[in-house]
């Protein structure tokens, strides 16, 4: 019954995406069409892959429905095996993967901001460090005229307004990455809420996926939430600088997070680049993945669906693709991740071979 629910759940979440999509092309596009795949997972990177799944049907005939789950829904279709590949803002653990069906694959294919998103009239930018931002996220400061926000943000006259904290209610990657960060710069953060895709938040309202946590903050005076770049963007929401590892307020920007991406990368691609020590770096950054099965060979799956599969991830990481995230306001990938990522792709089988040569 779980299973069935979940794949009902996915397939409302496709309706939208498949809606307005209309084949067109050659011959061989025509003949590839009766290949679809279907994912589901992450809203961080959902107007990336959204935009790159549409392309790459222009371009190939194969069609691609994304349901904008969340990544901690998105990853438990993927251990039921009703999508064919999730996307999620964070990686699995060892434990994690060791709870999955069988060895799953990490795909890095862009990097991002979260923003410090706010709805305070009057005020279209304000400076935020560490300290403050730990406080007004852990409830202790409550109003926007407190005298530690005014003491960073000289000139900039607060309002006598309470604060509302709006955070996600679903399983998120989004939340992943930014209690990443808290942890690392609170040690309160750390021992009382911690790291993960949910939280116990000790403060505020709850909003599902990153449409809903904008949508939110749009709407609520005096509101603050932490959200994709692209959606404050979309929407134009007030966003704050953040204060870097290195003492710098940094405005989300694609330079400022390609600049947290220039560490070292482990060969299987998991690792968290918040809180970077990069003095251009804006500290909540993070990659976001596509994870798949290894071997493609279940469920009944032909060799024709797992080589759909793995080639639009392989496309994923070409420039074609690599450009569409940049002109989301994503950061594209640096080269040396792209080859580790193209390698790890290459280990990916059908009954134990390579599919990808």
């Amino acid at each position: 019954m779980k299973k069935i629910l979940i794949l009902l759940a996915v397939v409302t979440a496709f309706t939208s995406c498949k809606s307005g999509s209309k084949k067109k092309g050659t011959d061989e596009k025509s003949a590839k069409t009766e290949i679809s795949l279907s994912a589901a997972g992450s809203t961080f990177a959902g107007p990336f892959y959204k935009t790159a799944f549409k392309k790459y049907f222009d371009l190939t005939g194969v069609q691609t429905s994304y349901g904008l789950t969340g990544s901690g829904a998105g990853i438990r279709s993927l251990k039921d095996r009703v999508v064919d590949f999730c996307g999620s803002d964070a990686f699995l653990s060892d434990a994690e993967a060791a709870n999955m069906p069988a060895p799953v694959v990490h795909v890095a294919t862009c990097s991002g901001a979260v923003d410090i998103a706010f709805n305070v009239p009057g005020i279209d930018s304000i400076k935020l460090d560490q300290e403050v931002l730990a406080d007004i996220f852990l409830g202790k400061i409550t109003n926007w005229n407190d005298a530690k926000l005014k003491a960073i943000n000289p000139g900039v006259k607060f309002p006598d307004l309470a604060i509302s904290v709006v955070h996600r209610s679903d399983g998120s990657g989004t939340t992943f990455i930014f209690s990443d960060y808290m942890s690392k710069i609170s040690k309160e953060w750390k021992d009382q809420i911690g790291v993960g895709k949910s939280l116990n938040w000790p403060t505020g309202m709850g909003a599902k996926g990153n449409p809903g946590v904008a949508g939110t903050i749009s709407s609520t005076v005096g509101s603050i939430g932490y959200i994709g770049s692209d959606y404050a963007f979309a929407q134009k929401i007030s966003f704050a600088l953040v204060k870097n590892a290195a003492g710098n307020y940094i405005a989300p920007t694609i330079a400022a997070v390609s600049a947290a991406g220039k560490g070292d990368m482990p060969a299987d691609t998991r690792i968290m680049e918040t809180n970077s020590t990069a003095p251009d770096a804006y500290p909540i950054s993070g990659f976001t993945w596509i994870i798949l099965y290894k071997e493609q060979a279940y469920n009944g799956r032909s060799l024709d669906q797992a080589q759909a599969t793995v080639k639009l991830i392989d496309w994923m990481l070409d420039p074609a693709a690599q450009g569409i995230a940049k002109e989301l306001k994503y950061a594209p990938l640096p080269d040396k991740v792209v080859q580790i990522d193209k390698a790890i792709l290459r280990t990916v089988t059908y009954n134990g071979k390579p599919i990808l040569k």
